[in-house]
C-alpha cells in the first residue's frame, strides 16, 4: 500500500449544461496531503478557465467527514524549512486559486470539517452543508496555528468568531453555529436535501450571465488582492512552529488518539 502522502485523488466532470463538478478524496478522512492539495489548486484554475464551465461545484468523497486538514503523515515527516513552507503554501494556493477563479463555486460540505478543511469552505463562494458538517480549528492544538487559513475563515465569519474557533481549539461548533456565523448559507437534514439544492441553485447559475456573475464575484472578493504574498507569509509562519520539539510532539499524541 502507498504511504499516506501518496494516496487521495482530485476528480472534475463537466456536464452538458456547464456545471463543473470536483471531488477530492483520500482515506483518512479526506485530509490534504500536499499532492492533493496541488491537484485540487490545479483543477480548481483550469476549470475557471474552461470556457465550458459556467459554475463550479466543489465537494469531497463519502458520507462521514468533508475535510480532516493537513495530513499529520505529512506533518510529522516535514524536517526543514522549505518543506514545511511548500506544504503549507499548498493551502495558500487552494485558497487563492478558489479566490480569483472567475466562476462562482458552491461548496458541499456533508461532514465534518477541521483546520484546513474549514478554511476549504471559508473560500468558496456559496456554501451548503448538512447538519452533521461540525467545525473546529485545531491548529493551536496540535502547536502551530490556523495562520494560512485564517484570512478566509476571519472574511466569511468575522475576527471575533474566528478567533473563537482558534483558541478554543479542541471544541467542535455545531453546523448551526457555523450557518448563524455566515460560513453555511444552509444546513440541511441529510445529503439528499443538501444535493437536491445544489441541483437547483447550480442550474439556475448555470443559465445566467458568465460575464455578470464574474464582476460579481470581483466584488465579492474585494480587497483580498494581497492574499498572494499574504497566504504565502502565513506559511513561512507554519513552516517554522512545525519543526518546534513541542509541536511534533503535540502531532504524535494527536496522532495516537
Amino acid at each position: 500500500m502507498n504511504a499516506a502522502t501518496d494516496q487521495g485523488f482530485v476528480n472534475f466532470d463537466i456536464s452538458e449544461n456547464g456545471i463543473g463538478t470536483i471531488s477530492f478524496g483520500h482515506p483518512m478522512s479526506n485530509s490534504l496531503p500536499g499532492k492533493i492539495l496541488r491537484k485540487l489548486a490545479e483543477t480548481i484554475t483550469e476549470l475557471g478557465k474552461n470556457d465550458a464551465v459556467k459554475v463550479i461545484i466543489l465537494k469531497s468523497e463519502g458520507e462521514k467527514a468533508f475535510c480532516a486538514g493537513a495530513s499529520f503523515d505529512e506533518l510529522i515527516s516535514i524536517n526543514d524549512f522549505e518543506t514545511g513552507k511548500a506544504f503549507f503554501s499548498g493551502f495558500a494556493h487552494v485558497i487563492n486559486a478558489c479566490r480569483t477563479c472567475p466562476k462562482l463555486i458552491i461548496g458541499r460540505v456533508q461532514g465534518k470539517a477541521v483546520g484546513g478543511g474549514v478554511g476549504v469552505a471559508s473560500a468558496v463562494d456559496y456554501c451548503l452543508a448538512t447538519k452533521h458538517a461540525e467545525i473546529k480549528l485545531s491548529e493551536l492544538a496540535v502547536g502551530i496555528g490556523p495562520f494560512v487559513v485564517g484570512p478566509a475563515v476571519e472574511r466569511k465569519i468575522g475576527l471575533s468568531a474566528m478567533s473563537e474557533l482558534a483558541i478554543n481549539a479542541t471544541e467542535w461548533r455545531s453546523a448551526d453555529w457555523a450557518k448563524k456565523k455566515g460560513l453555511y448559507t444552509d444546513v440541511f437534514d441529510n445529503e439528499a436535501d443538501l444535493d437536491k439544492e445544489i441541483v437547483r441553485l447550480s442550474q439556475q447559475l448555470a443559465k445566467s450571465n458568465p460575464e455578470a456573475m464574474h464582476l460579481l464575484k470581483k466584488v465579492f472578493w474585494q480587497g483580498t488582492d494581497h492574499w498572494n504574498e499574504l497566504l504565502l507569509e502565513r506559511a513561512e509562519i507554519s513552516g517554522k512552529l512545525v519543526l518546534s520539539e513541542f509541536t511534533r510532539n503535540a502531532i504524535n499524541a494527536f496522532k495516537k488518539k
